[in-house]
């Protein structure tokens, strides 16, 4: 039913209720009906119809709210995203571009082996994390995705961000999202996307799976591949500054991070939970 027809039924119905209703007291029911207690229902019988239309008015105008508070929420949102992005275009990735181009004209002025080494493993790296960058402002560029974050589970999001792994992932996801709060969720999105990344920039793997299992009390989530990726002490390695952060991350929150080859496969393995708190 549209606004204006409840509108307008708010303003005629009422009045055409109480109109028949006079009418079949008077005509009908007066033998067996007092006037005290006639009078006494009219104004009853007004409020039930009354409210009765105004319900649904109510409804319309709470719904309309709700939409224009989801509205305000998205438009800020996007003008957050459109603030980060410029910034992280004007700070981070300029420097980032800059600090490649003063590698690339100090490799042309070096002739030791182990230097220049040195440069291209950093210029690589360097050139990785430009990318990331770059990759971030784009996403952050595009609109936030409609429907509200919170009805999104942690496995939707999970799966969202399988591509970044280069290879097909396999996921079996059976931890609830009632399992972590909100910042704990962010937290641990950000340390699956960086197993992810580091499966497509150094394992060579063919295929990946990401397993989730446990409950609040205690749980376990493993990204593993089957590439040769792994390197003893790999998070003393050069360009690997994001399994160094995963752990510090993994410290901050009071989880445990391991990072292993076993069975033939390289494991990116987090556990928590109350049990471990």
């Amino acid at each position: 039913m549209s606004y204006q027809h409840i509108k307008w039924m708010i303003l005629f119905v009422p009045t055409l209720t109480i109109g028949i209703w006079e009418y079949v007291r008077h005509q009908f029911l007066m033998p067996y009906l007092s006037m005290d207690a006639g009078n006494w229902l009219s104004p009853l019988i007004v409020y039930i119809v009354s409210i009765t239309l105004l319900r649904g008015l109510f409804t319309m105008m709470e719904n309309t709210r709700a939409a224009l508070d989801h509205e305000r929420i998205a438009k800020g949102k996007l003008e957050e995203r459109q603030l980060l992005a410029g910034e992280l275009h004007d700070g981070v990735a300029q420097s980032l571009f800059l600090l490649g181009v003063k590698l690339d004209q100090a490799k042309r002025k070096f002739d030791d082996p182990e230097v220049m080494q040195l440069l291209h493993d950093l210029s690589r790296t360097v050139g990785e994390a430009n990318h990331d960058v770059r990759q971030a402002i784009a996403d952050l560029k595009q609109p936030p995705r409609q429907e509200d974050a919170h009805q999104s589970t942690l496995e939707t999001r999970i799966r969202e961000m399988v591509p970044l792994a280069g290879v097909k992932v396999n996921v079996d996801w059976q931890l609830a999202d009632g399992c972590f709060n909100t910042a704990q969720q962010a937290e641990l999105l950000a340390c699956i996307r960086e197993a992810l990344l580091n499966v497509h920039k150094h394992a060579g793997a063919r295929s990946a799976a990401i397993h989730g299992t446990g409950d609040q009390q205690e749980w376990c989530v493993i990204v593993e591949d089957d590439g040769s990726g792994y390197i003893e002490d790999s998070l003393q390695q050069p360009g690997r500054f994001g399994l160094r952060i995963t752990a510090e991350r993994a410290i901050q929150r009071g989880w445990r991070f391991e990072f292993r080859r076993q069975d033939g496969r390289t494991q990116f393995i987090l556990t928590g939970g109350n049990a471990h708190g």
